[in-house]
């Protein structure tokens, strides 16, 4: 045997740096967890250009920012519309087949809006997009387990998050110089093939994605609703989850302003050019990269993880709000972009080991409501005050509801993950 196929005891560090990377390797190399991965790597890609697209077509046609910020509240809101009726899909019917209908369908009004002239049917469209897209989500959370080890969910989830992360900073990087070389059409097309794409290699997955229900699936309007009060009902009484309702919902409350005025933030406190603004979103950008890799690699999925990072971005956003240092800037979102990658992959793991098979999608689509109430109220809420009180204040102000959304989640959600789950919701 050479040296290149077994690494001699004599190279410790080049074993523990291949070691570092087995794992992510061996999920890359399983065939029933890759199809997956290809469709949201392509995927990802697609919404990417996708959105650039969009926003530079809807600006086009009105040349009005209210339009865009409409937009944005609008799929928000399709979110929240849709998102408990996903969750009863995602835990009713095939996954693989909710996921894939999603795919078609967004892939039909992808190029319909290749072909679209009017601003109000390029918002419909685009919102029609969003809501056909909200069960994807928790059903490709929700089915992962069905595709790997439970050792390997951690693995898994990482490389999801690292790979969708990167190819969002390719595509962004691109995307401008695509769009003014060939125009908007063809991102929407490109879009539209992407989604095809997907619905392609999910396809190709070979298994049950249907999880397995008490008494059979129940068939009437009643049953349906009956699901939903029942997925409400274990995510409240939940020792752990219950409190990470409260958690989420604080944490999307502080963050979703914050996140939405990083812009104002560079020019009106930190006194920045609007080129440099890409400086900011480059350091966040770079966390989220490498975030996975380092406190769960060691850790594991330690639910503590989930918790910790509310409470440095928030003393983070204070900081923001306080110092007008470039250079600290970046470093602070750095660690925000760390934090962000660390919960993420956390977050998904823990509730995909805790969570049973025939709950997963409801409690999955229920946290991302609770977090789309809490962005789209914050974005009301932080655009009135920094027009009034300055955007410092709105950071640390919400500095303050983060790390206060972080300790609750560590003092009262952590200790409740060692406790039994609760019921089905079929009790009284």
């Amino acid at each position: 045997m050479t040296d290149s196929e077994d690494p001699a005891p004599s190279h410790p560090r080049a074993v523990r740096f291949v070691g570092l990377f087995h794992p992510y390797a061996r999920i890359l190399g399983s065939a029933r967890y890759r199809p997956l991965w290809l469709a949201q790597v392509i995927s990802n890609l697609g919404d990417t250009l996708h959105y650039v697209a969009l926003v530079v077509l809807l600006f086009r046609l009105t040349g009005s920012g209210v339009t865009l910020a409409a937009l944005a509240l609008a799929q928000i809101a399709a979110t929240l519309a849709v998102g408990p009726i996903a969750g009863v899909l995602v835990d009713r019917y095939d996954r693989r087949g909710v996921m894939m209908a999603a795919d078609l369908a967004r892939a039909a009004l992808a190029a319909a809006l290749a072909v679209t002239h009017s601003a109000p049917l390029a918002i419909a469209l685009a919102v029609g997009m969003a809501a056909f897209g909200v069960p994807f989500g928790p059903a490709a959370r929700a089915l992962l387990p069905a595709l790997v080890e439970e050792d390997a969910l951690l693995a898994a989830n990482t490389v999801g998050w690292s790979t969708e992360q990167a190819t969002q900073i390719l595509a962004a990087a691109g995307a401008g110089g695509l769009l003014l070389a060939f125009g908007t059409t063809p991102a929407f097309l490109f879009n539209a093939a992407t989604f095809l794409f997907s619905a392609a290699m999910l396809a190709r997955l070979r298994g049950r994605f249907r999880p397995a229900r008490d008494g059979g699936k129940p068939e009437s309007p009643g049953g349906f609703w009956a699901d939903a009060r029942d997925g409400l009902r274990y995510a409240r009484r939940d020792p752990f989850i219950g409190p990470l309702l409260v958690v989420q919902g604080l944490a999307s409350f502080a963050t979703g302003g914050t996140a939405a005025l990083l812009v104002v933030l560079s020019a009106r406190h930190l006194r920045l050019q609007p080129a440099q603004f890409a400086w900011l979103l480059l350091a966040i950008g770079v966390g989220a990269l490498v975030g996975p890799f380092l406190l769960p690699r060691l850790l594991g999925a330690d639910p503590r993880l989930l918790f910790w990072p509310y409470v440095w971005r928030g003393i983070g956003d204070v900081l923001l709000g306080t110092l007008t240092s470039l250079p600290i800037a970046l470093v602070i979102l750095v660690t925000y972009g760390i934090g962000t990658a660390t919960g993420a992959v956390t977050y998904s793991t823990v509730l995909q080991q805790r969570v049973p098979d025939a709950m997963r999608g409801r409690v999955f689509a229920t946290l991302d409501v609770v977090w789309a109430t809490g962005e789209i109220a914050s974005i009301g809420v932080a655009g009135f005050l920094s027009d009034r009180v300055g955007i410092a204040a709105v950071y640390i102000g919400g500095g303050g509801i983060l790390a206060l959304a972080g300790g609750i989640g560590l003092l009262r959600a952590v200790p409740g993950i060692d406790r039994p789950e609760s019921g089905t919701g079929d009790e009284a």
